[in-house]
């Protein structure tokens, strides 16, 4: 049994841009895989220190939200 799909090109689409979270205060750099429809979350800082996030995996549509910085 396979749990992970193949990927069908070899060429999968990626797009990177940075988000902040304004009510946790932590700024994402965060990657988008669009074949999958999900974005890899990866916390850069937090404005509070005591605030520690780890890397998170959702399932996302990036054309329903704004974010900073696309690159």
């Amino acid at each position: 049994m396979i749990l992970i799909p193949s990927v069908k090109n070899e060429e999968s689409s990626a797009r990177k841009f940075l988000d902040y979270d304004k009510y946790k205060k932590i700024f994402y750099d965060n990657i988008y895989l669009d074949e999958f429809k999900i974005v890899v979350k990866m916390p850069l800082f937090s404005i509070e220190i005591s605030q520690k996030e780890d890397i998170k995996i959702k399932k996302f549509n990036l054309e329903k939200y704004t974010y900073l910085l696309s690159y």
